[in-house]
């Protein structure tokens, strides 16, 4: 069902026929679930993440995802120094501590470039390396990028998103910024993708793209999916952020089962014994 194939993540190789967990750290002090957990007074609280970090990774988390700017509904930007001041030191830890691919969520080159010095293994890009300057960042990296369709910004992503049809404009999207990436010599074995759940999309749409995920395995790229605690599972359970965790795990084993081979998750032990499952079915 999937179209995965083993990835060198900055020097870790990954088998991406085999289901990953993604392990989310935010350091930031707006984000929808876990907003200022580990980021407060403008200050990294680095023990705690560190100890946060710990706990996914004796979990089952492949990759730890590092975020230094909010990208929730109605989110600003921010300014690039104080998304690297957020983000450096941790991810230089990480790296040094845990055997685990260490992600970086940003779509800013600078950012990009510095992570990639401190030894990250990944780019994750909700613009898809949109931004001016990220394109020619990422090549220079050698690293491996994931590309996210988002539907406008994060500031105004959510007013009012249309589509001719969901899931035929997303996968026009990818083909576009596959292209891009090729024509600026990122090979295809470094691109994976992630339809993008939330991000400029009603509860419609991303039922859609969710039951019809299989449909991008034409691409015959790898498929990371980002759902936990996501606003769609709220309009469904009538539930906070916080108390979204089942809900998060069905539909990351709806996903799992259609196709994805990455996770990207809050709740990270739920999630692999999930997916355990998922994977000796699969198999």
């Amino acid at each position: 069902m999937t179209n995965s194939r083993p990835i060198n993540f900055g020097g870790r190789v990954l088998d991406l026929a085999k289901i990953h967990v993604m392990g989310i750290l935010n350091i930031t002090p707006d984000s929808f679930s876990d907003g200022g957990e580990l980021l407060r007074s403008g200050q990294v609280d680095i023990d705690k993440t560190l100890l946060r970090a710990e706990q996914m990774v004796l979990s089952g988390a492949s990759f730890l995802d590092v975020g230094g700017e909010s990208t929730r509904p109605g989110a600003q930007m921010v300014a690039a120094e104080e998304e690297l001041d957020r983000v450096a030191k941790v991810v230089e830890l990480l790296v040094q501590r845990f055997d685990v691919v260490v992600s970086v969520d940003t779509s800013n080159p600078h950012v990009m470039r510095a992570c990639a010095g401190l030894g990250a293994g990944m780019i994750n890009d909700i613009r898809a390396l949109a931004r001016p300057g990220a394109m020619q960042a990422l090549a220079d990296s050698g690293l491996p990028v994931c590309l996210m369709h988002i539907k406008g910004e994060p500031s105004t992503m959510q007013n009012s998103p249309q589509f001719d049809d969901v899931v035929t404009d997303v996968m026009q999207y990818f083909e576009h910024r596959i292209a891009e990436c090729c024509a600026a010599g990122i090979k295809l074995d470094r691109l994976l993708l992630d339809p993008g759940f939330g991000f400029g999309k009603t509860l419609s749409h991303n039922l859609q793209l969710l039951n019809s995920l299989e449909q991008f395995s034409a691409l015959e790229l790898p498929i990371l999916v980002g759902l936990s605690r996501k606003r769609m599972l709220g309009e469904i359970t009538g539930k906070l952020a916080k108390d979204r965790g089942v809900a998060g795990v069905a539909a990351a084993v709806i996903a799992v089962m259609k196709g994805a081979s990455i996770v990207r998750t809050h709740d990270v032990a739920e999630t692999v014994d999930a997916l355990k499952v998922c994977q000796h079915v699969r198999d």
